[in-house]
């Protein structure tokens, strides 16, 4: 059994936290707290799941444009397993979104996309962020439209 010091528990609840406040932001398009869950020059990559690569704020503006579709998104986070070394970290966490995007006559298209974020963690004066994230999708299960870039 692996021991862990008391800051070590509190560095990867406050990973943990970190994880979840992203979850939220992008469910709840709340742009203002992702800018909480990201260095401002952090690198990231979403272009397994159809998305773009690069820097920060250019990748925001993208998620602002691409989930503005989507009423309803779930990003249901789980399985994380995270490295701590001093004031950076890495974690490989599993993410199940289900996606829901209406279609004519009062229907909608529901489709679940399953992937792994795989984050560089950095410790600031404001807590820790993630530095670097690439979305390694996995599975796309359901009703998923034609024409729909194999998630977001």
């Amino acid at each position: 059994m692996v021991s862990l010091s008391a800051e070590e528990v509190g560095d990867r609840i406050e990973i943990q936290d970190l994880l979840v406040r992203y979850t939220e932001a992008i469910d709840t398009k709340d742009w203002n707290l992702l800018d909480q869950c990201f260095l401002p020059d952090a690198d990231l990559d979403y272009t397994t799941s159809g998305g773009i690569a690069g820097a920060y704020p250019e990748v925001r503006a993208w998620l602002a444009k691409a989930l503005a579709m989507f009423p309803k998104t779930i990003h249901a986070i789980s399985n994380s397993t995270i490295k701590l070394s001093g004031d950076r970290a890495t974690g490989r966490t599993l993410v199940n979104n289900p996606m829901v995007l209406p279609k004519g006559e009062g229907g909608a298209f529901v489709f679940t996309v399953f992937a792994y974020y795989i984050d560089d963690f950095v410790r600031t004066a404001e807590g820790w962020r993630i530095a670097k994230r690439f979305e390694q999708q996995v599975l796309v299960t359901g009703d998923v439209p034609e024409g729909l870039d194999s998630g977001i």
